[in-house]
C-alpha cells in the first residue's frame, strides 16, 4: 500500500498538466501513486498525462466533484490528497506531510500561496499545531486565509471512508460544502508550517466566469451546500458554535455577490431560515458586526471595504 494517493481530475488543461505532474514526479518523498481522472477531455490533457506513471480513470464529463469521487473509489494509499490539474506543488511537500504523521492524524493540512499568469506570488504563512481534535482545530483554522480548499489537507483514507465523505455531484463550491465536515469531525489534526501548494489563479477559469447566471448558480449551489452543513453540523459532539458561526458569515456574504432583487430574495430566505441567529456575539465588534449584517450585509461589506 503506498503511503499516499493523488487524486488529479482532468478537463482540458493540456496547457497544464505536465507542470503539475512534472511537480508531483519531482517529489523527494516517493512513496505515491497517482490517478488521473479523465473527466471528458477533448485536449490533449490525458495523452501527456499518459507520458507519467499515473492511473488513468476514463469517464465523460461529470464535473470536478464527481470526478474526485471517481478517482477516490480507486485510491489504495493510506492517506488521500486532491490536486487540482493547472495547480503544482512544491518539491517537497510529501516529505514534509509524511515527517507529520508520526501520530497517526486523521489530518494533516499545509499552507499555501498563490501564483497568476503575470508570475506574481503571495503566500500564506499560517500557524503549525499538533495533535489537536477536529473542534479545536476548526477554532484555529477558522483564522486563516484559505479554509475550506480541499487541496491543502493530506486526509487518512480509513477516516474519509468510514465517514463516508462524498463531494456533492453537480454543485460548485463543492470544498465549502465538504472540507469543514472533515475538519471538524477529524480526531486528530496536524498542521505544518511549510507552503507546499502553488494555487494558480488563472484567467478564465471556472471560477472566474464573469456570467451573471453563473454567479446566481455559485450562490444557489452554496445556499444548498450550506444547508447541508447546518443539517449534520447537529451529529457532531462538543462546542460547535464557532463552525455554525463561520458557515453563517461565508453564507451571509455570499449573497452580497448578487444584483438587488436576488440579493433580497436571498437575504429574506436566510432571515425566515434564522441563519443571523448563528452569528457569534460574544465581543462588542461581533455585537457590532451583527446587528449591521442583520441589517445589511452589503453595506457591512461595504463599510469594510473602505
Amino acid at each position: 500500500m503506498p503511503k499516499f494517493s493523488i487524486i488529479i481530475p482532468v478537463y482540458n488543461v493540456e496547457k497544464y498538466i505536465k507542470r503539475t505532474l512534472d511537480h508531483v514526479f519531482n517529489q523527494t518523498y516517493k512513496d505515491f501513486e497517482v490517478i488521473v481522472v479523465n473527466d471528458g477531455c477533448t485536449d490533449k490533457s490525458i495523452e501527456l498525462a499518459k507520458e507519467y506513471k499515473v492511473k488513468i480513470v476514463n469517464d465523460k464529463h461529470v464535473g470536478v466533484s464527481e470526478a474526485r469521487n471517481i478517482g477516490e473509489k480507486y485510491a489504495k494509499g493510506e492517506y488521500l490528497l486532491f490536486l487540482d490539474s493547472d495547480d503544482y506543488w512544491d518539491n517537497k511537500v510529501l516529505e514534509k506531510i509524511n515527517e507529520s504523521l508520526k501520530n497517526n492524524p486523521d489530518l494533516v493540512r499545509f499552507q499555501v500561496r498563490t501564483v497568476t499568469d503575470k508570475n506574481e506570488s503571495k503566500e500564506y504563512p499560517e500557524e503549525a499545531f499538533n495533535n489537536l481534535t477536529g473542534i479545536e482545530a476548526f477554532k484555529k483554522i477558522v483564522r486563516f486565509h484559505y479554509i475550506e480548499s480541499i487541496w491543502c489537507y493530506a486526509i487518512k483514507r480509513e477516516y474519509y471512508e468510514k465517514e463516508k465523505f462524498k463531494f456533492k455531484k453537480d454543485k460548485i463550491h463543492e470544498d465549502f460544502g465538504l472540507t469543514p465536515l472533515i475538519i471538524i469531525k477529524a480526531n486528530k489534526v496536524n498542521s505544518i508550517s511549510y507552503i507546499g501548494y502553488n494555487y494558480y489563479r488563472r484567467s478564465g477559469s471556472i471560477m472566474n466566469t464573469p456570467d451573471y447566471s453563473w454567479t446566481k448558480r455559485k450562490v444557489q449551489d452554496f445556499y444548498e451546500h450550506y444547508q447541508y452543513l447546518r443539517k449534520e453540523i447537529e451529529k457532531v459532539k462538543g462546542d460547535t458554535t464557532i463552525f455554525k458561526s463561520y458557515i453563517a458569515n461565508s453564507m451571509i456574504k455570499k449573497i452580497c455577490e448578487l444584483d438587488k432583487k436576488d440579493y433580497l430574495f436571498y437575504k429574506k430566505e436566510l432571515k425566515k431560515n434564522n441563519i443571523f441567529k448563528d452569528l457569534l456575539t460574544d465581543t462588542l465588534p461581533r455585537k457590532i458586526k451583527k446587528l449591521i449584517l442583520t441589517i445589511s450585509p452589503k453595506i457591512y461589506y461595504n463599510l469594510i471595504k473602505k
